[in-house]
């Protein structure tokens, strides 16, 4: 039978009827122990990169917190740091900008490869905007991402912000995100703030966390937008760097099991390791197809 259809060098097909690049799009739950929970992200793989304006528009198409995007080709003059292992080039967009890291995003980026392209594989790599990381998927099916740690440190509680949460706040610190802590863990999930302040804040994202006493939890958190463009997280994997190092010394300990108390919920399984945190979850597939992108 023929075929009118003409296939790329590195295997996306050009539509016939619109001239458009055919790619995948799958959609899995990161952080998640069963469908319609944790977070979830689009991931997209492409043969090459498509104009910075494209991936902006797809990921704005795909309507959630996070497409991330792959390709197999690394930039002139950079090597993997272990041949044996696959390495991409990945990068991650909100619907309103592009991040400079994402774990639940990289965690499905993950679970695709590892399920539909490498499945003998022991360990991915990522060449990302925050250097190289890797994830490797246990017998029992979690994924563990190896990640930079960021330090917050202290700020000044803002009185509009505080306002804006409407609960009591015990301390403020800052690193990628700016992080209010309240006094215990049923605040956090009572929460109901005032969106459209924390929409304005000149930051990525806010974090609201407490201790998880009288939960099963060692940390309980929720995550809001500011610059990313999201009004609220469902599980974030970044904002788990900057709160592995501040809960490690709080409590005493370095493996921690969070919660990110959001509507849908999501578990993140801490190791902190100095410089690297370590987040381990699960992933579930909820959709895959094809997408039709402009060359």
């Amino acid at each position: 039978m023929h075929s009118n259809s003409t296939s790329t060098p590195s295997g996306g097909k050009l539509d016939p009827r619109d001239r458009y690049l055919k790619v995948p799009l799958v959609q899995i739950d990161a952080f998640a122990d069963a469908l319609f929970n944790g977070n979830p992200a689009a991931v997209m793989p492409l043969p090459q990169w498509l104009p910075d304006g494209v991936l902006q528009q797809a990921a704005e198409e795909n309507n959630l917190s996070e497409t991330a995007f792959l390709v197999k080709a690394l930039p002139n003059g950079v090597q993997a740091p272990e041949p044996a292992h696959p390495a991409y080039h990945l990068r991650w967009f909100t619907p309103a900008v592009e991040v400079n890291l994402c774990g639940h995003a990289t965690m499905a980026a993950a679970s695709y490869l590892f399920d539909d392209e490498h499945p003998e594989a022991k360990e991915l790599q990522f060449y990302t905007r925050s250097g190289w990381l890797s994830v490797t998927r246990s017998t029992d099916g979690q994924y563990t991402m190896d990640f930079p740690s960021e330090i917050p440190v202290p700020v000044a509680i803002e009185p509009t912000l505080a306002k804006a949460l409407g609960v009591p706040v015990v301390e403020a610190l800052q690193a990628t995100d700016l992080i209010y802590m309240v006094e215990d863990a049923q605040t956090v999930i009572d929460l109901s703030p005032d969106l459209a302040v924390l929409a304005a804040l000149p930051v990525r994202g806010m974090i609201v966390t407490a201790p998880g006493t009288g939960t099963e939890y060692d940390v309980v958190s929720r995550w809001f937008g500011g610059e990313a463009g999201v009004s609220e997280d469902p599980v974030t994997g970044s904002a788990h760097c900057q709160l592995a190092p501040l809960w490690a010394e709080r409590l005493g300990k370095n493996e921690m099991i969070a919660r990110q108390a959001s509507a849908r919920g999501g578990t993140v399984r801490i190791n902190f390791e100095g410089e690297r945190t370590l987040l381990t979850g699960r992933c579930v597939r909820f959709m895959e197809g094809s997408a039709f992108l402009p060359r």
